[in-house]
């Protein structure tokens, strides 16, 4: 489930050193990841016609949900779609949503994000760079008016760089049609959602939403747009009832999170008796505080559809933030069981596992967090567990050496550095954990001192 005490997953892996520049780039910017499997799986699973249609592999492209009210969706370092809660919520349907991520898709395919540096060296200064990897601060600023403004050499590159990717926008818009198209999608759910917002072509760029910040609108974009995507066979198609339905309880989920209760209760009121209604309330009535009542509200949700692993998530989860850890243990285990692909769920299930402190459990909760980790070897909160859980078995080398990788999945070189150290010096040599810890430390920027310390093991000494 979205939770705001939730660590939020990273991008790093041991392997693939590119997704722990894009997370410190994504920290440097402040941008508070949030992480929830329905929500997750509904758009995966939604958006991989689309992605393929786009000539790209949908296991390869990630998505990240930003919890920002702000209307936002941007790619980053390659094959990574931001998606902001608030984008999100702005969306009427289905279709609107995929149209836009069709839209970001458009901007990986056609190579955007590696340009970049090229719009960079156009003008546009505003870049957040670390470790060699970049992500794209909005544009900012705006000249003065009259004669001072048209002398400005800054301005002049500010206009260069609008040009620039108003251009990337018009081929992104393209893409994004063609591939709505060959997904046997319509993309109208594009153009209405840019139509929505056309009053932001006469804004000043601190006014503006992000997205159309970095997404230059204009009357012009929008006719071209609309011209080309009436002219497809499949304009006309609608959303199913399933799609729709779906894109409600995302959006209802998000509600009932990140917004005040009471706020919650007012859209969905009970005299709302549909499903998505009362899931809202639910999740409401555990934000309140009115943990009866919103278990109340859970189980009865849960006797209508006994095997909707979410629902079972969410009663583990109310259960275990109130203390009644042996009941969470046993949804959470529901919920495994009943989804047993899903990493997020095998953590929840193993940090219940580690609560109930019990010997005899332990095994098991290290059991799901490594077949949690097989998926995911960048989840840091799923590593802190794992230190835990070695911990509470006085496994002292394997307890740093889960904590080297949490802090290295967070982009903390030198935290990480310096618990795969200490882990080296509780592990036996050459075995994999110890080459392991080792591998990290020789990542992880390691001092002189550091290296000496490996050199002089390697020579036996």
């Amino acid at each position: 489930m979205v939770s705001r005490n939730r660590v939020a997953r990273t991008l790093a892996a041991l392997t693939g050193l590119a997704a722990v520049l894009v997370s410190s780039a994504a920290q440097a910017q402040g941008l508070r990841l949030i992480r929830d499997t329905e929500i997750e799986e509904t758009i995966r699973e939604e958006s991989a016609p689309v992605l393929r249609a786009s000539g790209l592999n949908p296991d390869a492209v990630h998505f990240y949900l930003v919890a920002d009210k702000d209307l936002n969706a941007f790619v980053a370092a390659g094959q990574n779609i931001f998606l902001h809660t608030g984008l999100i919520q702005e969306t009427e349907n289905p279709n609107q949503l995929l149209g836009v991520i069709a839209h970001e898709a458009g901007h990986i395919s056609g190579g955007h994000s590696v340009r970049q540096g090229d719009m960079q060296r156009a003008g546009m200064v505003p870049f957040i760079l670390t470790m060699g990897m970049g992500l794209a601060a909005a544009i900012a600023g705006q000249g003065q008016l009259g004669a001072a403004l048209m002398s400005s050499s800054s301005y002049f590159g500010t206009l260069s760089v609008l040009s620039y990717s108003r251009v990337q926008e018009a081929a992104a818009d393209q893409a994004a049609v063609s591939a709505m198209e060959q997904a046997g999608l319509s993309s109208r759910g594009l153009v209405e959602f840019f139509d929505a917002f056309r009053y932001q072509e006469i804004f000043s760029e601190q006014k503006k939403y992000q997205f159309f910040r970095s997404h230059p609108l204009s009357s012009e974009r929008i006719e071209a747009l609309r011209r080309r995507a009436e002219e497809q066979s499949h304009y006309g198609v609608v959303d199913t009832a399933a799609a729709i339905e779906e894109h409600e309880i995302i959006k209802a989920k998000l509600d009932a999170f990140m917004n005040p209760p009471q706020q919650t209760f007012i859209k969905y009121q009970d005299r709302d008796t549909r499903y998505v209604a009362r899931y809202a309330r639910a999740i409401a009535y555990y934000q309140s505080g009115e943990a009866d009542k919103a278990l109340a509200a859970i189980d009865k949700l849960i006797a209508e559809h006994p095997d909707n692993p979410y629902l079972w998530e969410l009663k583990g989860q109310v259960l275990f933030e109130n203390a009644r850890t042996a009941e969470a243990a046993v949804a959470h285990a529901r919920s495994v069981e009943l989804k047993p692909e899903a990493p997020l769920l095998r953590v929840n299930y193993a940090q219940s596992l580690i609560a109930l402190n019990d010997p005899q459990r332990m095994d098991e909760a290290i059991a799901q967090l490594k077949r949690a980790l097989t998926e995911e070897n960048d989840n840091s909160f799923a590593w802190t567990l794992m230190a835990q859980a070695y911990e509470s078995k006085q496994m002292p080398g394997q307890a740093r050496l889960a904590t080297a990788e949490a802090r290295f999945a967070l982009g903390d070189l030198t935290g990480a550095r310096a618990f795969a150290m200490r882990a080296r010096e509780y592990l036996t040599k050459d075995t994999p954990d110890w080459r392991r810890a080792t591998d990290i430390v020789l990542v992880s920027e390691p001092t002189p001192e550091d290296l000496r310390s490996l050199a002089r093991e390697t020579r036996g000494g």
